[in-house]
């Protein structure tokens, strides 16, 4: 069954997330960061930080519940059974930290198909509270024998 290409440019509602300090500090511990500006508040404060800073991949902690409308979207029609990770790429802006309000829209950016493999690529725009661009995303997910 070929790939349906109607879907692409389709944006889906934004999602919000509220950025906490503990979970800031779980996610650091987690990947094992030991910089202290991800687990002690003195230290990001002393470095010129309101809280602690969330590591740059804390990303897909407060992007991916926008990202998974997109990916449940029968109109994209993902085959989970088939799906592979393809890939994620990022470019970050002003740093996220505990406190935080970032606000993520998902758009889809391509759908394609290639050698019987389909690929979907959804792009990601994620802002801070004060209309910063914290971290744009471009995720990528093959579906095998389309």
């Amino acid at each position: 069954m070929p790939v349906n290409t109607d879907a692409i440019g389709k944006t889906y509602p934004p999602a919000s997330y509220a950025v906490g300090r503990e979970k800031v500090r779980e996610y650091a511990r987690a990947v094992g960061e030991s910089n202290p500006l991800h687990l002690e508040l003195e230290s990001a404060r002393a470095a010129g930080y309101e809280d602690v800073v969330a590591p740059p991949m804390f990303v897909v902690v407060y992007s991916f519940p926008a990202v998974l409308p997109a990916l449940f979207d029968p109109e994209v029609g993902i085959d989970f059974s088939r799906m592979v990770h393809g890939g994620q790429e990022f470019e970050w802006g002003p740093l996220v930290v505990a406190g935080d309000e970032i606000t993520t829209t998902t758009t889809i950016a391509d759908v394609s198909e290639r050698r019987g493999n389909g690929f979907f690529m959804f792009a990601t725009e994620s802002v801070n509270q004060r209309g910063e661009t914290v971290c744009s995303g471009r995720w990528s997910n093959i579906v095998r024998g389309v």
